[in-house]
């Protein structure tokens, strides 16, 4: 089974237990080979929504037997500072604080609005307009 297979499989998977699939990598080594599957929602991820995918999950991937070696399998959020892959991603992050790069310049603030074509960001209380085509990276960012 190739990759983009098995993100489809899961990632229907992952809906069915309200959680969405973020990435898939896996990686082979003389050792072990690890399968590392990324969760996200809404509500963030915990140790324990981990453990929960884990349990479910593995059953699952048994039944699909999608990789012909012996694998660990690993269950993960993609981190405080995920990086907004796309529009949905961007959308959902409304209300959070944001670190962005364009062409041009760095930023850091509080994502105000995103309607697909521009991104309003609240740096100290100043508002700027950023053009979502110029945006190379977006990503939730901690705030110190």
């Amino acid at each position: 089974m190739n990759i983009e297979d098995l993100k489809k499989k899961i990632d229907v998977f992952l809906k069915n237990m309200d959680y969405s699939l973020y990435d898939i990598k896996y990686k082979e080594s003389k050792k072990n080979n690890i399968l590392t599957i990324f969760i996200d929602s809404k509500h963030g991820i915990t140790i324990d929504d981990c453990v929960k995918v884990t349990n479910e999950l593995n059953p699952y991937l048994d039944e699909l037997d999608p990789i012909p070696n012996e694998y660990f399998l690993e269950v993960s959020s993609p981190g405080a500072e995920k990086e907004l892959r796309s529009s949905e991603d961007v959308k959902n992050a409304v209300g959070k604080y944001v670190y962005i790069e364009t062409y041009e310049q760095k930023f850091k603030g509080y994502l105000e609005q995103f309607d697909d074509f521009e991104i309003v960001l609240n740096i100290k209380n100043k508002k700027i307009k950023i053009n979502y085509e110029e945006v190379n990276l977006i990503r939730l960012a901690i705030k110190f």
